[in-house]
């Protein structure tokens, strides 16, 4: 997983930096026109490593956090 910005040119989005390979499934956040994206290189590799704990099944289900805190 990695993390890349861009811009949409002529209806499409445009990746910044090397390109993605064909077929890259990828989740799209838009920010508005005058708006930046407010993820620095310090949160990306945070939101990189939180998600890859996550995909290594390394997570509590918030039910269980809920049961935790109001024991």
């Amino acid at each position: 997983m990695r993390f890349a910005l861009g811009r949409v040119v002529g209806g499409k989005v445009v990746i910044e930096g090397e390109p993605l390979e064909d077929g890259t499934a990828v989740t799209v956040v838009a920010f508005g026109k005058d708006e930046e994206p407010a993820l620095t290189p310090a949160l990306r590799a945070e939101l990189s490593r939180a998600i890859g704990e996550i995909e290594a099944g390394d997570w509590v289900a918030l039910e269980e956090v809920l049961r935790v805190l109001r024991s």
